[in-house]
């Protein structure tokens, strides 16, 4: 495993927020803090944070608020996730301005967009950002994938500094894995969780999991004990954090998985399970048999 400051276990934030649609400024500093004392760190407004849902000065206050809650213990990552180039380049430069670290970008979704396009909205990205970029590959949302041979080229970009890829693709991780060992300056992130002991086995730099919210010392332990070779501890905790992930993930479509993992948060007074439209909560009854199977987890 390469040695880069972008490396460990970097927890994909939900975003609280109060009944009004407000951001729950108190939550984002007791999940920070809690980020800090398990030695992970956040990507802010990423998919599990809602981050189509999150208005531009929201965005800022929650970096802000984020960067002053981290005191500098853990690197703050920013996601971008819209459609418009422009206002994403000034969200990204906003972002830095309050004290993110390295922003983490999405493809725009709106169109079907060709390996060229890929290509030059990233560039565009890094050549008009002061902070790092990151590639984020989800095609679950953008449906589309970043094609291996874009990953290979855009690795070469001196701002460009790696690649977190949540696509379902064991030959794929293999192939953006083979990109990153070329390269001591490009990260590859794991942002499918349930792979996460598998990939660092096979060398990646980070992981990159949802239910790191609610168990984040699991997954900071799973990535420790695999970077120190015990791939017996890891591949328990990996068992035992796909177990929690079913609690929130299992039968439901996407938004309401994040309702759900709300829920699991506020048993332990981290957060309320109030959602940004167009997402909902769940039933009342849904929610409490969450929190009741939740309140059963050893941690």
């Amino acid at each position: 495993m390469k040695k880069s400051k972008y490396c460990g276990v970097v927890v994909p934030m939900i975003t609280p927020v109060t009944a009004a649609g407000a951001l729950d400024v108190k939550a984002v500093e007791r999940i920070i803090e809690s980020f800090v004392e398990s030695g992970v760190a956040p990507l802010l407004m990423g998919t599990t944070g809602e981050g189509n849902s999150v208005s531009a000065e929201d965005g800022v206050l929650m970096v802000r608020t984020a960067v002053e809650a981290a005191r500098g213990k853990i690197l703050i990552y920013a996601g971008l996730t819209g459609t418009c180039v422009s206002e994403q380049v000034k969200a990204a430069e906003a972002y830095v301005a309050a004290g993110a670290d390295v922003i983490v970008s999405t493809l725009p979704s709106y169109y079907a967009l060709t390996d060229e396009q890929m290509y030059i909205y990233y560039k565009t990205l890094a050549d008009s950002i002061k902070a790092p970029l990151m590639l984020y590959n989800i095609k679950a949302t953008t449906h589309m994938t970043i094609p291996v041979e874009v990953v290979r080229r855009l690795s070469e970009h001196h701002n460009i500094v790696g690649l977190k890829d949540s696509e379902r693709d064991l030959e794929r991780m293999e192939a953006c894995l083979a990109i990153s060992r070329e390269r001591e300056d490009f990260a590859y992130f794991c942002g499918w969780a349930a792979q996460s002991a598998h990939s660092l086995e096979l060398g990646a730099d980070g992981i990159v999991p949802s239910t790191g919210n609610f168990v984040p010392k699991m997954f900071r332990d799973l990535y420790e004990a695999a970077v120190a070779g015990d791939m017996e501890t890891a591949n328990r905790l990996q068992e035992e954090t796909n177990a929690i992930a079913k609690i929130y993930q299992e039968g439901r479509t996407l938004g309401e998985s994040l309702t759900a993992l709300k829920v699991m948060m506020r048993v332990d007074g981290l957060c309320d399970s109030y959602m940004l439209p167009p997402l909902t909560r769940l039933p009342e009854a849904a929610e409490a048999e969450i929190a009741a199977r939740a309140r059963q987890v050893v941690r």
